[in-house]
């Protein structure tokens, strides 16, 4: 079969010319399912905050400096697919492939923008496989979503339980983490008064967040504001991609919903792939139509969304929704963290 390469994630890999080859054998009830994980064991999570892992880094030759011993925050972050494959529709946290995969890529490049104001908090989980987001002829995709935020859920409930404590929240996911995070914010906190005093903010990228999918919980509407949710999904300036449009879009350059262009010179730098530098001015940030559009960066380490079979997919830059914003997402969250507690405190 003629193969050529792709990236997801940042991560090249070799599939074939069609979705076909990256879809699950089995039909969801045949396939063996995983044993859910017990989030009391630490070999559950991806991270924790006071052991050495893959989100306590930051980019190289870089000032920015992990402070998670101190921080007054906490994020709760779900990570994105990292598995693809076919012998079942979900991961087993078993898999220690897939696990390093995902502390390698998601945890160090994605998590990590957090750890200067907030202890950070990634549960490893039963992952639905990738296929399932193409899935549209059976309920077996749906079936595999359902497990994983099941395991999100339970993991949730664990840190409020054990580790949470009464402290500031950041909700954060990209991907399938942010599909899971969504339904987490809409089930937790846009139901619950107390929860909704503990969020500083959700950061809901890479996924399409329904302009009425919640009750209460509202965009932010500024770059301090508290109580409330971002979302994105980047594109090529001039693009669409049909199932993110429409969608709740805030410019992660000036942390507004307006369509007025950002230009590069707030853009406080990116991150490439080999996560050794930081690229200030990396791109501009347009929100249109539930959209942000960038023009293509001009240095290497920001690959584009390239998926054989899904031609609408190649002008997506899905997987650097964070790492074209690293510095600005990172700046964000100190800034909202300390909005937060002067709030807090002044009441």
């Amino acid at each position: 079969m003629f193969t050529r390469p792709f990236v997801l994630l940042g991560l090249p890999l070799l599939l074939g010319s069609c979705l076909g080859v990256i879809r699950p054998r089995q039909h969801f009830t045949a396939a063996r399912l995983p044993e859910a994980p017990d989030y009391s064991m630490e070999d559950n999570w991806a991270a924790l905050p006071d052991r050495r892992d893959s989100a306590d880094v930051v980019p190289r030759n870089t000032r920015l400096r992990d402070r998670q011993r101190d921080a007054p925050a906490d994020v709760f972050f779900v990570h994105p697919t990292t598995y693809f494959g076919r012998a079942q529709w979900n991961a087993s946290l078993q898999d220690e492939k897939t696990n390093r995969l995902t502390d390698a890529s998601t945890i160090r490049k994605q998590a990590s923008v957090f750890n200067s104001t907030a202890r950070v908090y990634a549960p490893r989980y039963r992952q639905a496989t990738l296929y399932s987001f193409f899935d549209t002829q059976s309920p077996n995709g749906k079936e595999a979503l359902n497990v994983a935020y099941q395991d999100v859920k339970e993991a949730f409930q664990y840190y409020l339980g054990h580790y949470n404590h009464g402290r500031p929240i950041i909700l954060a996911g990209h991907s399938q983490g942010t599909h899971h995070a969504t339904r987490l914010l809409r089930e937790f906190f846009d139901q619950d008064p107390q929860l909704r005093r503990q969020l500083v903010a959700a950061y809901l990228v890479g996924y399409h967040v329904q302009p009425d999918e919640y009750q209460v919980l509202r965009p932010c509407e500024d770059s301090t504001q508290t109580g409330c949710y971002v979302s994105w999904n980047t594109v090529e300036w001039g693009h669409e991609y049909k199932p993110f449009v429409g969608g709740v879009a805030v410019n992660p350059l000036t942390w507004i919903r307006d369509t007025a262009t950002a230009p590069p010179w707030l853009n406080l730098g990116g991150v490439p792939y080999a996560f050794n530098k930081v690229d200030k001015r990396i791109v501009d940030a347009k929100v249109h139509n539930g959209l942000v559009w960038v023009h293509p960066p001009q240095r290497e380490g920001y690959p584009r969304f390239l998926l054989p079979g899904r031609p609408e997919l190649r002008h997506s830059f899905h997987i650097v929704d964070y790492a074209l914003f690293y510095f600005n997402i990172r700046q964000n969250a100190e800034a909202r963290v300390r909005s937060y507690r002067m709030h807090m405190h002044g009441q």
